[in-house]
């Protein structure tokens, strides 16, 4: 996995959180099914994204010696076991992945919800762009590959 596939892939999540964030200004938009597609998908994209990092990277991290470093990966696994409860959570209230479906019951639970999930998924991009992947890459003393 280069950097520039971690990169891609934050690139797709990013896209598609700001795509869905426009469409589910609109209630009627909820419940298309061109909008579900895309909500699956933006919850898969997180899903296997935050499985690559929890696979490949924390591991160089956390044999690396240094104290600073392993404090470093450690809050990463941290937040990455909770962005993954949380999203557990919303997609068995809110979601037949199955079906491709949007289960909007309560429209403004529902707006209030997603957009909170949005800022936390693209805070935790920044996070990795900013500080996760510089210091992997000065784990690593390699500016390509990340794993």
């Amino acid at each position: 996995m280069t950097y520039d596939e971690l990169n891609a892939q934050n690139d797709k999540i990013t896209e598609l959180s700001n795509v869905l964030r426009l469409l589910l200004t609109d209630r009627l938009l909820c419940d298309s099914s061109i909008t579900a597609e895309l909500f699956c998908r933006f919850v898969d994209q997180v899903r296997n994204h935050l499985e690559i990092t929890d696979k490949k990277l924390y591991t160089q991290l956390l044999t690396s010696g240094d104290n600073h470093v392993t404090t470093v990966a450690n809050r990463f696994m941290g937040g990455s076991k909770e962005i993954k409860r949380i999203f557990a959570d919303f997609v068995k209230k809110w979601c037949n992945m199955k079906k491709q479906q949007l289960l909007v019951t309560d429209y403004d639970e529902f707006a209030r919800i997603t957009e909170d999930m949005f800022d936390m998924v693209l805070d935790r991009i920044q996070d990795e762009v900013e500080h996760l992947y510089p210091l992997l890459r000065e784990v690593r003393e390699d500016n390509k590959y990340a794993a």
